[in-house]
């Protein structure tokens, strides 16, 4: 017996953050019986924050379920069993609560994002139970959604079916979800929002891109885009008003001598702002790596809550969508949020004469309680003249 037990290994839900409470399981990629290896992925879970990956700590079978697909769980809260020693068998029962239903909960969820009416489907599974592969199969034939970049979230709207003359259909929001809902209402209940604009011409900005773009991403591997003429002028309006880099704690401002920038990002998941740490210290090439590496794991939820923690000051781009202009919210603790919008040529008035420059509109929501207009308009007006005169950036001037 002491030998069998020795032979058993505990599935845990990983450490969360102290600002996570609890986690959701969302999908079993194992069945009971199933041979799994060290280092494959077991089963995804879903925080408020993000969704992560619970790799086999050791190579072997899996011989319990615990907790099913849809459960509520917490810090290294016991889920599951691998037994080091078992050979591979016929799959065994899952858990009552694991095959309930004949959509589990995490295919109900996949489903829903991707606009897929799961109830219409023949399930391929045991029982005639809905699986992750009849989704995806089903997928192939609804139009692909476009892919987000830094920005506003798309909010996957499910498919309804039809039900009388006006179908409507309730869905639970997703624990990141609700964690927006959350910020979103934190941010305007306890901050006095204020939005200042200004508008840009961004053609030095595209000459110098188009001039250097090739050999650019031919020396560092990747692209020269827009984000990391943002982030610099960022920084270097925030070095010149230390005010906006500040957050409010209770009756006290604390003033940050780093300079940790967010980035929003939207996914089919829900928005995220990844930090790019020490911005200040970081050249066009590696903000540039970082925003693509950010962009390609929040779509499939890669991630980690360190990456997403903490931040001085965010920069939200609904440009990519064709936003004009729009007042971003701010992501509470910090005091000041930059949004940008769409580049588009428009008649602007340059010594007397009307030009066509692509022009941009920026705006900066800020905490009225600590930050007064002047130094907003100001610290907006830093950032314009960053972008119109580009080679003082790079020059650091």
């Amino acid at each position: 017996m002491s030998n069998i037990k020795s032979n058993l290994v505990e599935v845990k839900v990983p450490q969360l953050s102290e600002s996570v409470s609890e986690a959701t399981l969302l999908t079993w990629h194992k069945r009971v019986g199933d041979a799994v290896s060290e280092g494959e992925n077991l089963i995804d879970v879903e925080t408020d924050k993000v969704v992560l990956e619970l790799p086999a700590s050791k190579s072997g079978v899996l011989v319990k379920i615990i907790k099913g697909d849809g459960e509520k769980v917490g810090s290294e809260e016991l889920i599951a069993q691998i037994d080091t020693a078992a050979a591979a068998a016929k799959p065994v029962a899952a858990p009552a609560h694991a095959a309930a239903s004949a959509v589990p909960p995490s295919v109900r969820k996949l489903a829903r994002e991707h606009e897929v009416d799961a109830a219409s489907l023949q399930g391929s599974g045991r029982s005639g139970r809905v699986t992750k592969e009849d989704v995806l199969n089903a997928m192939q034939q609804v139009k692909s959604a476009p892919s987000v970049t830094m920005g506003e979230s798309r909010q996957a709207v499910p498919a309804i079916a039809p039900s009388g003359n006006r179908p409507e259909q309730r869905v639970a929001m997703t624990r990141i979800r609700q964690r927006i809902a959350e910020r979103l209402l934190q941010s305007q209940q306890n901050a006095a929002i204020l939005t200042t604009f200004n508008e840009v011409n961004m053609q030095p900005v595209i000459e110098l891109r188009n001039r250097y773009k090739d050999a650019f991403e031919k020396k560092h591997g990747v692209k020269l885009g827009f984000s990391s003429f943002f982030v610099k002028a960022v920084v270097l309006a925030l070095q010149k008003f230390p005010i906006v880099n500040a957050s409010v704690d209770g009756s006290d401002i604390i003033y940050h001598g780093y300079f940790d920038i967010g980035m929003a990002i939207g996914s089919e998941r829900g928005l995220v702002v990844p930090i790019i740490r020490d911005a200040d210290k970081l050249s066009f090439s590696d903000i540039e790596k970082q925003i693509a590496d950010f962009g390609a794991r929040a779509k499939v939820g890669k991630l980690t809550m360190e990456e997403l923690t903490g931040g001085t000051f965010s920069i939200s781009n609904g440009g990519v969508f064709g936003s004009m202009l729009s007042t971003p919210i701010i992501n509470p603790p910090q005091a000041a949020i930059l949004g940008i919008h769409a580049t588009k040529d428009r008649p602007v008035a340059e010594n007397g004469q009307v030009v066509i420059r692509p022009m941009n509109y920026l705006a900066v929501s800020y905490d009225h309680r600590i930050i007064d207009g002047r130094e907003a308009v100001q610290f907006l007006a830093t950032i314009k003249e960053a972008l119109e005169y580009p080679g003082r950036v790079l020059l650091d001037l």
